[in-house]
């Protein structure tokens, strides 16, 4: 399908998280940006503000790596899936989307948070944090993540389904910091999820 631009040469562009699905930004590109995007595998884009093209991250360093440019039904938006380097947004944070309604989180931005938590804990080590103690004693992980999936099965069979969803949160606490013990993450274990589709 071709891409629809609008009068001004210029389709918008939702900017994606590659593996945590954030939206990271909105922005705009015509096809010269769309074209060096493709052959560089860099997210290029047309800055309204300067009426100039603008390699994401050029000047930052914060370059945003392209794994899928994907298409509306329409044909007029694109949806561009990155591998961040670092923030998205001009002011240093992550997201563009950081004011407005932040609370309550939506239920997506549950698991990022934790992995970004638990390297921020892997990194600075503050005293008295569980996740610390945790990432200082492996095996004692993996007995965590069986007591936790031992719970959740039991509150399945006998308990309130707001338990359900409390121990299961354990597991998933759990299993991210021995994913994180390892050097892997939630979205390593995603990838081979996605490998056994079909």
């Amino acid at each position: 399908m071709e891409i629809a631009y609008d009068e001004r040469g210029l389709v918008p562009v939702v900017v994606q998280d590659w593996r945590t699905g954030e939206v990271l930004t909105l922005a705009y590109a015509d096809a010269e940006a769309v074209a060096r995007t493709r052959a560089s595998g860099e997210l290029h884009l047309w800055s309204r503000s300067r009426s100039e093209p603008w390699h994401k991250g050029a000047t930052s360093g914060n370059v945003q790596r392209v794994r899928a440019l994907r298409q509306d039904c329409d044909g007029d938006a694109l949806l561009a899936l990155v591998e961040p380097a670092g923030p998205a947004c001009h002011t240093g944070e992550r997201t563009c989307f950081h004011h407005g309604e932040l609370d309550p989180p939506a239920p997506h931005e549950a698991l990022p948070a934790l992995e970004r938590t638990l390297a921020q804990r892997a990194r600075e080590r503050p005293e008295g944090s569980y996740t610390v103690e945790l990432l200082d004693d492996p095996p004692r992980i993996g007995a965590k993540v069986e007591e936790e999936a031992e719970e959740v099965a039991r509150a399945a069979r006998d308990e309130s389904d707001d338990r359900v969803d409390s121990e299961a949160a354990d597991v998933l606490y759990h299993l991210t910091v021995l994913l994180h013990s390892r050097g892997r993450s939630l979205g390593d274990a995603e990838e081979v999820l996605n490998g056994r589709r079909g």
